[in-house]
């Protein structure tokens, strides 16, 4: 287990990595999340009045989760334990929690468990800490890559609070990459190695919003050089390409052309022009674009623009994801342009995802609207006194399967939010909805 006080962990070893090495040391050193860091920022108000709450900080790799709880732990006043749920297990969590008792009862502090990862746990491990994390004994700081909405349990949420942090920028991560080249205490400054804008702009696109990953190639790109060449070179951006063994993209200067690709193959998908849709994706391709980025954006193209209107858009994206996965490039590529003319020709409607927003919208602003008694299951007796499902009808009891009923709130029982368009599959679900729309107007007209 990854059991240790931060206080007495080494710092700024020689031989750590470089993204180690530049770990920031204070707030006002970590970029990118200055809605948490700033002053008054969230993070930074809990720090200054020593009043660290739990919290999930949930954001992709490199933007600096573990950065900022370990900024919290060399600012406050309690103890500090950091483990990892790749490698810990509930009995893991048994003896950190053993040793906040003892800390609290020998010396008065409250303890801050730091856990990387924390959607690695399983239900019985994050269950280990709902009723330590609500009386106190341990103030819990997770740190996670994937939605804590589905990798945390409900009870365990409930008692901590997420702080989402946001992908970090390339002008960003350049800033980075540039502080630490002229580091001389902990960066690459000592090594009298320049590395050219190109170079550092194509560094930043192949991590790919990593942070991490670019000061650790940074320092494989600058050590090489100066290993081979002696000091007072510059790292090229063929020398960066060379060692990497990954073309530049085509970008402008202005280092935006990732997003402006990927905007025009999302719109002529949207515009149905198969022949300009496999342009952009062999674009993006071959400049060394992220394959599963590109299919992850027809994943949501299939719910977001084909929808109803060709249901099957939706599997077959997924499907050249998984053909993707299972055969890899070059032969996986066959996958992906075969979902992008599909989507490309494929009905388009939107009905879904503007419904969804709708009603989204709807539960933020009416809350927790009370679910139609008649709807409510009855397992209890009790519960059965108290009207739950009295008066459900169920629809395969009635000719079509369908008989007319309440299954909105009170309050919202006669909004409609989806209305299909008359393309594709949703040619034949709009006529089905207003023979059923029909229906409950003559059950209301009785």
């Amino acid at each position: 287990m990854d059991l240790f006080d931060y206080r007495n962990e080494a710092e700024g070893s020689a031989h750590a990595p470089l993204a180690e090495r530049m770990r920031p040391r204070c707030l006002a050193e970590v970029f990118g999340q200055e809605h948490l860091t700033a002053p008054g920022g969230l993070i930074a108000s809990a720090i200054a009045s020593d009043c660290i709450f739990p919290m999930v900080m949930w954001g992709p790799p490199g933007c600096g989760k573990t950065t900022l709880a370990s900024i919290i732990a060399s600012e406050t006043k309690c103890r500090f334990i950091k483990i990892s749920a790749v490698l810990s297990g509930v009995k893991e969590v048994r003896a950190v929690i053993e040793e906040a008792k003892k800390e609290r009862t020998l010396k008065g502090r409250k303890t801050l468990l730091f856990v990387d990862e924390i959607h690695r746990f399983n239900k019985a491990q994050q269950d280990a800490f709902l009723h330590h994390v609500e009386k106190g004994l341990i103030t819990l700081l997770g740190a996670t890559t994937e939605n804590p909405s589905f990798e945390v349990i409900p009870a365990l949420l409930s008692r901590v609070r997420v702080v989402t942090l946001k992908p970090l920028k390339p002008k960003t991560i350049i800033e980075v990459l540039r502080r630490a080249l002229m580091d001389a205490e902990r960066g690459l400054a000592r090594l009298e190695i320049s590395v050219d804008d190109k170079a550092l702009e194509h560094v930043v696109r192949l991590a790919d919003g990593d942070v991490r990953t670019a000061l650790n190639t940074l320092e494989i790109l600058v050590g090489q050089k100066r290993a081979v060449e002696g000091a007072g070179q510059v790292v090229s951006l063929a020398d960066a390409e060379a060692v990497l063994e990954r073309k530049a993209l085509a970008y402008d200067k202005g280092g935006d052309a990732h997003y402006n690709l990927i905007s025009a193959f999302h719109k002529s998908l949207r515009g149905s022009d198969p022949d300009a849709a496999l342009y952009w994706m062999a674009r993006m391709l071959k400049s060394g674009e992220d394959p599963y980025y590109i299919a992850r954006r027809m994943v949501r193209f299939a719910s977001e623009d084909v929808g109803m209107a060709d249901p099957g858009a939706l599997s077959m994206a997924l499907h050249a994801m998984e053909s993707f996965k299972f055969l890899g490039s070059p032969e996986g590529e066959g996958a992906l342009a075969q979902a992008a003319v599909y989507l490309a020709t494929a009905p388009k409607s939107n009905s879904v995802y503007l419904a969804f927003n709708a009603i989204c919208k709807e539960v933020d602003q009416g809350g927790s609207l009370p679910v139609p008694t008649h709807i409510r299951n009855a397992p209890t007796a009790l519960m059965a006194d108290e009207g739950y499902h009295k008066g459900y009808r169920y629809p395969h009891d009635y000719p079509g399967g369908f008989i007319p009923q309440q299954y909105l709130p009170d309050a919202l029982k006669e909004r409609r939010w989806y209305t299909p368009t008359d393309r594709g599959y949703e040619s034949i679900v709009g006529p089905r909805l207003s023979a059923w729309q029909e229906m409950v107007r003559r059950e209301k007209r009785r």
